[in-house]
């Protein structure tokens, strides 16, 4: 007589974005019978990559080209997956879940994989009419739509994500300035000579920065107009796109009972307060850091889906890095960029080629670096900031990069020198 196989568990999948896509692959990986799945996303398509939503914006990249997967292969994978219908409520006790449509779903284990939001920035007029985000497709399919040749756009915000919708915009033909109320771009990746090699190749592919520019309120009658700033100036625009960053979904975990802080409260197996239920991506707050980027999403979904197929899984922290790329020229950074007390920093500047590299050194690790022109060496500069190696054989070499440093033979720590200048149009600095 045939022993039957144990009932599998259901499993509950709230959001259907990057996180959750790669929580849905490593299953599958790990152990693919384990649980009757059902994902449940509020957008009208399956996942797909955001990471590309400025490329697509830009039209250098089809719709196809940013699809994680189709349909097809979550019914092949014996997955249930639901579009376009958002999860309502959520009952922990009973574990139930009821949708907007009214369908209702039950579950033993939930994950919570609901991403962000815009942040809107609260300021008279920011819900006028010809005001909008750059978060999602539906945002990307709204501006272009909106969007003419030479039509004024007022991008607020210089972070990662303002600068992905200004130079998207300004592809398709819009003219676009871009506003930030700090003195620099991406004042929390970049140090004041990166970002301002940053601010000069985003000015040659014609977009406008205003730096220092508090907005105060976006201006017009019936539907928005402009801008006004606190020092009295103002802008005027066609159109207003509002990426001033992001925040944790976690509203529906918090009536839920579960607890938030910014994000979804998770421990180190991503497991949230109450047993059964979980959270990774966007939407959860490991440690105390909400991480609004993919590469954290991704490590704990794998970590997550580990501990799910009853293997040792956990996650740790991550220390983050930024890449990107912009009029051609590549950005990366990671770790601590500014230099933090006790800390040393070693610079190379090349203005004529627009090559910059900063590396900042605490004793004999490597602790953080800005890449700006040439950015090959970044993941390897990361995995020595990442993995605490001691530098000191080749801590001389380093600002020269992978190729140089791996090179020269090992030294001693104490022959150890501030680098030197080795090219006539390179400046080379190393300070405390």
């Amino acid at each position: 007589m045939a022993i039957p196989e144990p009932p599998r568990g259901k499993l509950l999948v709230i959001g259907n974005g990057m996180a959750s896509v790669r929580l849905l692959e490593a299953l599958v990986r790990h152990d693919a019978g384990r649980f009757d799945i059902t994902v449940v996303g509020a957008e009208p398509q399956p996942g797909y990559n955001r990471v590309l939503l400025s490329a697509l914006l830009a039209r250098e990249v089809s719709h196809d080209d940013i699809m994680l997967r189709d349909a097809n292969w979550y019914a092949r994978n014996g997955m249930s997956l639901v579009t376009g219908d958002a999860v309502a409520s959520v009952n922990t006790e009973g574990r139930n879940a009821s949708l907007a449509s009214g369908h209702e779903i039950s579950f033993d284990h939930c994950v919570f994989a609901t991403g962000s939001d815009p942040f809107r920035l609260p300021i008279p007029g920011i819900d006028k009419p010809g005001v909008m985000t750059f978060r999602d497709l539906g945002d990307v399919e709204a501006m272009g739509k909106a969007v003419k040749a030479g039509r004024r756009i007022a991008v607020i915000g210089g972070g990662l994500l303002g600068i992905e919708a200004a130079y998207g915009l300004s592809k398709i033909g819009a003219d676009v300035t871009l506003v930030h109320v700090m003195d620099r771009l991406m004042e929390r990746q970049l140090d004041a000579r990166a970002a301002a090699m940053l601010k000069r190749a985003i000015g040659a592919k014609g977009i406008k920065v205003l730096l220092e520019r508090q907005t105060t309120a976006v201006t017009g009658e019936t539907c928005a107009t402009g801008l006004a700033f606190a020092d009295g100036s103002t802008l005027e625009a066609d159109l207003v796109i509002c990426a001033v960053g992001i925040k944790p979904n976690a509203q529906l975990a918090r009536d839920a009972g579960l607890a938030v802080n910014r994000g979804i409260l998770v421990d180190d197996a991503l497991g949230a307060s109450v047993p059964g239920f979980h959270a990774i991506g966007e939407c959860a707050e490991h440690r105390g850091v909400a991480y609004g980027l993919v590469e954290p999403a991704y490590a704990q979904a794998e970590a997550l889906a580990l501990a799910l197929c009853g293997q040792p899984g956990s996650f740790g922290g991550m220390v983050l890095a930024t890449n990107l790329k912009v009029s051609g020229v590549p950005v990366f950074s990671a770790g601590d960029v500014m230099g933090a007390d006790g800390t040393t920093s070693a610079l190379l500047e090349e203005r004529d080629r627009g090559v910059y590299r900063k590396l900042v050194y605490d004793g004999d690790r490597l602790v953080g670096c800005v890449l700006v022109g040439e950015a090959e060496d970044g993941l390897w500069y990361l995995d020595l900031i990442r993995s605490g190696r001691d530098i000191s054989s080749f801590r001389r070499d380093l600002l020269h990069g992978r190729t140089f440093a791996e090179a020269q033979p090992a030294v001693s720590s104490a022959d150890i020198v501030p680098p030197l200048a080795s090219v006539p149009t390179a400046t080379l600095h190393e300070a405390a």
